[in-house]
């Protein structure tokens, strides 16, 4: 298929945990990009705030709302909305970013190349890119290392990949690979879908920036630095995660 002019169907996966204070303008920026065929397929991991009351105020048949039965996290809030999405692409979106025009055409067309995909971002206010916890360096993707597969697969598990969620976007033929999502994945849900598109060897970089990140204290991925010990389980867990993808990829899941 020919996803570049827009045959696709596009599914947005978001999940939602109280982000009464800056889902609306999420939500405007996403719908703003959608066909008339598309979706926006919200799973509310229980909040407490006004979310689903602003979530119903839109009344477009394009959004697609789930109410979890409890509070679960937001790895399986995610991985609930993508089983609950149809489109031949998947495009994964936080509660509280704000998407750049054309995302969702650029996020399209790469996934003509690509099973997975991620883009680039700046931060919400300034345009700044993130900055490398490690280097202290911008935190960009580039195109040309996209097939540097041991690379990037190295650059995870040291903590120093940008790979984050909210610019990633899935082919539906990479769904058998990349859900269900292990059992013992407890975060970091977009650094599995990139370690299944390194090691299937369809992963994609976009060079450009897709969004605007907001970056706030109640981010789920808490821009805070983290204790050694909760380092060495995510790095065990990340290298488990690895050896799942391997696994499925080796019993013939096609792409």
């Amino acid at each position: 298929m020919q996803m570049n002019a827009r045959s696709a169907r596009v599914s947005v996966c978001m999940a939602t945990y109280n982000g009464a204070a800056y889902l609306a303008e999420q939500i405007d920026s996403v719908l703003e990009q959608l066909g008339p065929a598309d979706e926006l397929v919200i799973t509310d991991d229980r909040s407490t705030d006004e979310t689903v009351a602003i979530i119903q105020s839109y009344a477009d048949p394009r959004i697609v709302l789930h109410r979890s039965g409890r509070n679960q996290g937001y790895v399986r809030a995610f991985e609930d909305a993508i089983g609950r999405s149809s489109g031949d692409v998947v495009l994964l979106a936080d509660q509280d970013d704000v998407w750049l025009p054309g995302r969702v055409d650029v996020m399209v067309a790469a996934l003509d190349r690509s099973a997975v995909v991620a883009s680039n971002l700046s931060l919400l206010g300034s345009g700044a890119p993130l900055k490398s916890p490690i280097s202290g360096r911008p935190w960009r993707l580039r195109s040309s290392t996209a097939d540097h597969r041991r690379r990037n697969l190295a650059r995870i598990i040291a903590g120093d990949a940008p790979y984050f969620g909210c610019a990633m976007g899935v082919r539906r033929d990479a769904l058998a690979l990349a859900v269900p999502f292990p059992a013992f994945l407890t975060e970091s849900h977009d650094l599995w879908i990139a370690i299944v598109g390194n090691v299937s060897r369809s992963m994609g970089h976009v060079d450009a920036d897709t969004l605007l990140r907001r970056v706030h204290e109640a981010n789920a991925s808490s821009p805070r630095p983290r204790g050694l010990a909760a380092a060495v389980r995510s790095r065990w867990m990340l290298l488990r995660a690895i050896r799942v993808a391997r696994t499925r990829v080796r019993a013939g899941h096609p792409l």
